[in-house]
C-alpha cells in the first residue's frame, strides 16, 4: 500500500505561489504517511503549475531505485503509482524483446510500469498489465497528465476540480486539503451509493 497525490492549477487567472503550494502538498503527503511510511517524494513543475507526491511502502524493491515520483529513462515521463503489477516480470521481458536492452535501475514493478507506459503508451500498457493499481503519469513533452486505476477499483483514486484547482489523492482528507475547501455533497449521488453501492453517470 502506497499513497499518491497531485495538484494541477488549471486557471491562470489567479496567482501561483510555488512555495505555498509545496507546503500544502507536503501537508497532504503527511496525511498519507500511514499508507507509505518508508519513503516520500515530491516533484514540482512550475512551468505548468503541477505538483506530484508519493508516500512509499517499499515491498518488491526496498532500495532507493524504487523512489517516486519516478522519471522514465528518457526523462520525458514522471510516474506516481500505488499498487502491484502481478505480471511485472513478464512485462519486463516483453519490453526487452520488443524495445531492446534496458538499463534497469532496480527491480521494482514501478519502474517496469513506467517504462511500459513510456515505450508502449497508456492504452497498450493497460491492455497488457495485470494487477491492482492507481497511478498518475505526467508526459512532459505532451504536457499531459493521465490518471488510471485497475478495472475493479481495488486501489483508491479520488479526484476533484474546484475553482481551477484539479487534485487527486489516494484518500479524501488530503484531496480536500489540496482542493482548498470541502466540496458540497451531492445527495442524489450519496443516496444511490447507499442504496445500490454505485454512483451512476452523470454523478
Amino acid at each position: 500500500m502506497c499513497g499518491i497525490a497531485g495538484l494541477a492549477i488549471m486557471s491562470h487567472a489567479g496567482s501561483y505561489d510555488p512555495a505555498s503550494e509545496e507546503v500544502r502538498m507536503r501537508r497532504a503527503l503527511a496525511r498519507l504517511r500511514h499508507r507509505g511510511p518508508d519513503d516520500k517524494g515530491l516533484v514540482r513543475f512550475d512551468d505548468i503549475r503541477l505538483l506530484l507526491g508519493h508516500r512509499r511502502l517499499a515491498v518488491i524493491d526496498p532500495s532507493p531505485a524504487g523512489h517516486q515520483p519516478m522519471r522514465s529513462h528518457g526523462g520525458g515521463q514522471v510516474l506516481v503509482y500505488n499498487g502491484e503489477i502481478y505480471n511485472s516480470d513478464e512485462i519486463r521481458q516483453r519490453l526487452e524483446e520488443e524495445c531492446g536492452a534496458i538499463a534497469w535501475r532496480g527491480h521494482s514493478d514501478s519502474e517496469v510500469l513506467l517504462e511500459a507506459l513510456s515505450r508502449w503508451g497508456v492504452e497498450k500498457t493497460l491492455t497488457r498489465i495485470d494487477g491492482m493499481f492507481a497511478f498518475a503519469l505526467h508526459d512532459r513533452r505532451l504536457r499531459r497528465l493521465v490518471l488510471a486505476r485497475d478495472r475493479m477499483g481495488e486501489k483508491p483514486l479520488y479526484y476533484g476540480l474546484i475553482d481551477g484547482r484539479f487534485a487527486f489523492a489516494s484518500e479524501l482528507a488530503p484531496l480536500v486539503l489540496l482542493l482548498g475547501r470541502r466540496p458540497a455533497i451531492n445527495r442524489r449521488a450519496l443516496a444511490s451509493l447507499l442504496a445500490e453501492m454505485v454512483v451512476p453517470a452523470p454523478w
